[in-house]
């Protein structure tokens, strides 16, 4: 079932330490959405620096709810609060270390409308990351007009995807990763991937974007991303060198379902692989 072409959309936005990213972020997402885009925000810890930030905007206009967790709870909890509370017929997640382009919700909310799809997603890679000889066979033209470069996960943020889907599969579980929650999207029949053109996410921990912070190895070290700790990067060429090869990950993935299933070794470590392509975190 397609959603309506005027569908509100709820979003949350997960704060954390990143002052210097939260200032840039956070206006950037209010500025970017439209007057039917309410915006969640939670924040995660005690860094008085981002709280200021947040608190800066509690009373703006798109703002429609804030928390606080002392505690640093990651990345499930705020998810779920907001699959399970808000009323939007599409709902999604923007992380502190993105900004998207503007328009970006316009665009999901209509190719939803004109198709019945998962988890449609934003593009967080390079233009020279993409690969029309990966992405071809796997391109696909869907009612409406609508383009998608199919894959059975995307990243989590930047994406929307249907109250209905998230109702019919369940919140996410413990110790259940964004992409295995994909993955039981794409065995409901429904199409994941990203449109194309592709809607753009910046990502800031991407030493190309043009508001990344990482100029140096000094400045990675000194803001480790979780998967270059997990790669023993402490690099900055070596670092740029993983964007490039997730970008790869994702075009190359399969569409085979079988091939993830949970109790094969090998879709396992796909799967693990996937995530922190896309997301730079290995759990939830």
């Amino acid at each position: 079932m397609t959603t309506s072409p005027d569908a509100w959309v709820d979003l949350v936005m997960i704060t954390f330490r990143r002052a210097e990213y939260v200032r840039m972020t956070l206006p950037h997402l209010l500025s970017s959405i439209d007057d039917r885009t309410r915006v969640w925000l939670w924040h995660n810890g005690d860094d008085a620096d981002v709280m200021s930030v947040v608190d800066q905007y509690r009373d703006h206009p798109r703002v429609h709810r804030v928390h606080h967790s002392p505690d640093n709870v990651r990345l499930r909890p705020p998810t779920n609060w907001l699959w399970q509370e808000a009323e939007g017929e599409l709902l999604g997640k923007v992380d502190d270390d993105c900004m998207l382009e503007d328009g970006w919700v316009g665009r999901l909310r209509a190719a939803h409308a004109a198709a019945d799809l998962g988890v449609l997603g934003s593009w967080r890679f390079q233009p020279e990351d993409y690969r029309p000889d990966l992405a071809g066979p796997k391109t696909v033209e869907l009612p409406g007009g609508v383009t998608l470069l199919r894959n059975h996960w995307v990243q989590g943020s930047g994406y929307l995807v249907p109250r209905q889907v998230v109702e019919e599969v369940g919140p996410l579980r413990e110790g259940q990763t964004f992409t295995r929650w994909c993955l039981e999207v794409a065995r409901t029949g429904r199409s994941n991937g990203w449109l194309l053109p592709f809607v753009h996410e910046e990502h800031l921990d991407d030493p190309r974007a043009p508001h990344s912070s990482l100029r140096t190895d000094e400045d990675l070290r000194r803001h480790l991303p979780l998967s270059a700790q997990a790669h023993g990067v402490t690099r900055l060429s070596d670092w740029t060198d993983q964007m490039r090869r997730s970008a790869l990950v994702v075009q190359q993935a399969s569409l085979d379902l079988s091939a993830y299933d949970g109790w094969r070794a090998r879709g396992r470590r796909l799967a693990r692989r996937a995530q922190r392509a896309l997301t730079g975190r290995s759990t939830w």
